[in-house]
C-alpha cells in the first residue's frame, strides 16, 4: 500500500512528493455529491470537476457553453462528499482568456463560492499573465497542454496533438514556463507518448496524462466513461472498467417490468 494512502488530507505538495517518490497520481473527475463520495472512498488522489460536466450532465457538444456559476454549482456539491481528494476545478471557457484581472476574479469565486482547493486552466505563453496573477493571489493552478477542449473550434478536431516537431518543441516550452510562473501540476491530454515522458522528465512538477501515455507522474479519466456509462465514446485512451450503461438500462427495465406486472412492491415491501 501506498504511503499517501494513509494521509488524511491530499494537497497541492502531497502531488509533488508522489512525482518526487516515483509513485503515479490518480485522478478521476466528479461533478455531484454522491458520484464524489465514491470516488474519494475509492481512493484517488484528486478529483477534477471538469468542464467535461457540459457534455456529460448538460448534453453540450463542446465543453464551451458550461457557464463560470454552472462551474461553481458543480464544485460545491462535490466538495460536500470529499473528505480526502484534492478537489481541482475547471475554470470554463471565457473566464480567464480575455484579461489577467477577469482571471483572477474567475479563480477567486471558485475558490470562495465553489470551495475549490485549486483551479485548472487551458494553454500556456498566451494566458501567461492570468495564470502569474492567480498564483500571485496564493490559489494554486494546474495547467493544461496538448489537446485543449477549449480551444476545439480552432483546432477543428480531437485528433492528437503535437505529432509535428513545431508544435511538440512549443508545448515543451509551455510546459517548463507554466513551472516557472508557479504551476503546480500540468495535464497532458492527448499528445504522443513519447513527448509526454520527455515533458515529464523536463519538469519537476507532476504531470498528469490523458491519452499521453505511461510516463506521466499521473493519470486521469471522466468518470462517465471510465465506468461505461458512455456507450458512444470510445477512444484509444479510454479503459472501462464497467459497463454501467448496460447494467442500469437493464435494472430501469425490470423495475418497468416488476411495477407493470404487479410484482413491485410486494407484501414485504408495504407497511
Amino acid at each position: 500500500m501506498s504511503v499517501h494512502s494513509e494521509i488524511k488530507k491530499i494537497t497541492t505538495e502531497t502531488l509533488r512528493k508522489m512525482k518526487f517518490d516515483k509513485e503515479k497520481i490518480t485522478m478521476l473527475t466528479a461533478y455531484d455529491f454522491t458520484t464524489a463520495k465514491m470516488v474519494d472512498a475509492g481512493g484517488v488522489d484528486s478529483i477534477l470537476i471538469g468542464d467535461s460536466a457540459a457534455n456529460v450532465m448538460a448534453g453540450f457538444e463542446t465543453t464551451l457553453p458550461i457557464t463560470l456559476d454552472q462551474m461553481i454549482y458543480h464544485t460545491q456539491c462535490v466538495v460536500r462528499g470529499v473528505e480526502r481528494a484534492l478537489i481541482v476545478a475547471d475554470l470554463p471557457f471565457g473566464t480567464y482568456q480575455s484579461n489577467s484581472e477577469k482571471a483572477l476574479e474567475s479563480a477567486v469565486r471558485m475558490m470562495k463560492e465553489g470551495g475549490a482547493h485549486a483551479v485548472k486552466i487551458e494553454g500556456g505563453i498566451e494566458i501567461e499573465d492570468s495564470i502569474r496573477k492567480i498564483v500571485n493571489a496564493g490559489i494554486p493552478v494546474m495547467g493544461h497542454l496538448g489537446l485543449t477542449p477549449q480551444s476545439i473550434y480552432k483546432f477543428g478536431t480531437y485528433k492528437v496533438r503535437a505529432k509535428e516537431d513545431a508544435e511538440a518543441e512549443k508545448l515543451l516550452s509551455d510546459a517548463k514556463l507554466l513551472e516557472e510562473l508557479g504551476c503546480f501540476a500540468l495535464v497532458l491530454e492527448k499528445i504522443p507518448a513519447n513527448l509526454a515522458k520527455k515533458v515529464s522528465e523536463s519538469i519537476s512538477i507532476p504531470t498528469i496524462g490523458i491519452g499521453a501515455g505511461l510516463d506521466c507522474d499521473g493519470q486521469v479519466l471522466v468518470y462517465h466513461d471510465m465506468v461505461g456509462m458512455n456507450q458512444g465514446f470510445s477512444p484509444k485512451f479510454l479503459r472501462r472498467y464497467l459497463d454501467l450503461y448496460t447494467e442500469i438500462t437493464g435494472a430501469v427495465s425490470q423495475y418497468v417490468k416488476d411495477v407493470k406486472t404487479a410484482d413491485f412492491p410486494n407484501k414485504t415491501e408495504s407497511y
